[in-house]
């Protein structure tokens, strides 16, 4: 990174135990920011700052928190008003549903749009303040082509998807003049641990829509240094992601249910 954001080089990231949340805290440890983690399981959380002390000798600050509550958010929102200042907050926690949407119960579905989508609200409202009191700052929120047009297998992940990044487009030129620079990365299917522990079997997936976490994080700092509003990794992504914007509605509309068929069969 450069030394613009010198002064306020510490990084809150959510979701920062597994996937890319913990591609993103080793990255940043690398270059040198201090970090605030913050995921649920307090366990994993301390084993990973723990990790990251030992090889990178950066300050590492944990938060414990359900990111889908009030409690959970508000303790954030008050770290990200706290001493020493925030320069970079990755929003980065996430959920997805293995359940079609008239399946499911509503409580979950709204602990989904709790977390995909009130979370990030809130935390980067509470981010860009003092942000642009300094007059600098990044707001990275990941977000997934799955949010472009074609809706996944449950359905509200790829719609609270599309929000992320409609949101940071949205503000992202707002506060570019006052020093502050928001960017959704929108990754395809990563491999991060996340289908197998949510019990979704992805096995005929072919192997090369699957990234690597580190190539995502890369990839998307990249991007943001070139002042990027959508950080789509990978060109192939980048193909998918082109086409499913000028593709006709009818035209996604089969091949959500062509993708919906080929995950159900790959979980029968």
């Amino acid at each position: 990174m450069t030394d613009e954001h010198a002064s306020a080089r510490c990084a809150l990231i959510t979701g920062a135990s597994l996937g890319i949340g913990e591609a993103f805290a080793r990255r940043l440890a690398a270059d040198g920011w201090d970090l605030v983690l913050v995921a649920r399981d307090a366990g994993r959380l301390g084993a990973a700052a723990a990790e990251l002390t030992r090889r990178y000798d950066r300050r590492i600050e944990t938060i414990s928190a359900d990111l889908s509550t009030d409690d959970g958010c508000a303790a954030v929102e008050r770290r990200l008003a706290a001493e020493p200042p925030v320069g970079m907050l990755v929003n980065n926690a996430g959920t997805s549903l293995n359940t079609p949407f008239v399946r499911s119960a509503v409580e979950d579905e709204a602990r989904l749009l709790r977390l995909n989508v009130l979370a990030v609200l809130r935390l980067t409202h509470a981010a860009l303040t003092p942000m642009i009191r300094r007059g600098n700052g990044i707001v990275i929120n990941v977000s997934s082509v799955a949010g472009f047009g074609v809706p996944m297998p449950g359905s509200t992940y790829s719609a609270s998807k599309a929000w992320v990044t409609n949101f940071s487009e949205s503000i992202g030129p707002s506060v570019a003049p006052l020093g502050v620079r928001v960017m959704a990365l929108c990754p395809g299917y990563t491999r991060t641990g996340y289908h197998e522990r949510a019990g979704i079997n992805m096995s005929r997936m072919p192997a090369w829509m699957w990234l690597r976490t580190d190539d995502v994080v890369d990839e998307g700092l990249r991007d943001l240094r070139k002042g990027k509003l959508v950080s789509v990794p990978s060109w192939k992504y980048k193909v998918v992601v082109a086409g499913l914007r000028h593709a006709p509605r009818r035209l996604l509309r089969g091949l959500s249910r062509d993708v919906r068929g080929r995950a159900g069969r790959a979980g029968d």
